[in-house]
């Protein structure tokens, strides 16, 4: 299966960073912090927006950006609203690295003028400064996999107390 990684830079907000980490377990995709975070690891908010998911990360922490940059080569792509370019616009390869600031500053604005072709924005209306951090890494991460096909997810699901093959004949 290709491998994504998302990569939150210095998260604030445990709830935030708990419903990122559901959307990683639920996708496969791996999960990067850099610290300093605005939680401790073991904070309730953010193991509660986890729910019961946490057994099914891939989860590594790091001091800087630094030693992210140093153990993790790879293409980087940085969501930003000051982006140039539309994140479905970009081909994104296997092993890549979607990159998230946090939530009051967003990335820093040194490493994304060193790389302009790298910054993708999610379109929205001009007067709203921002999504949601889980909501806007949700949109990235799902827009990777359909590139790539949704590769080993199901894309079907079962109904609890039906069959959807008698739903195709409802009077029969």
């Amino acid at each position: 299966m290709p491998m994504l990684n998302v990569v939150l830079v210095e998260p604030e907000i445990p709830q935030n960073a708990g419903n990122i980490a559901r959307t990683c377990a639920a996708t496969g995709a791996r999960m990067h912090i850099i610290r300093p975070t605005g939680f401790q690891v073991s904070d309730k908010k953010l193991k509660r927006a986890g729910l019961d998911y946490w057994h099914y990360m891939d989860l590594t922490y790091y001091d800087n950006l630094a030693d992210f940059c140093t153990k993790n080569p790879g293409e980087y792509f940085y969501f930003t609203t000051k982006g140039r370019h539309a994140h479905s616009e970009m081909h994104y390869p296997d092993n890549c690295y979607l990159f998230f600031g946090k939530e009051t500053a967003g990335l820093p604005e040194e490493l994304l003028v060193q790389h302009p072709d790298r910054c993708v924005r999610l379109p929205m209306r001009g007067e709203i400064r921002s999504l949601n951090l889980s909501n806007a890494v949700a949109i990235g991460v799902y827009e990777v996999l359909r590139q790539w096909d949704y590769p080993q997810l199901e894309n079907f699901g079962q109904l609890t107390k039906f069959k959807w093959e008698d739903a195709a004949n409802p009077g029969e």
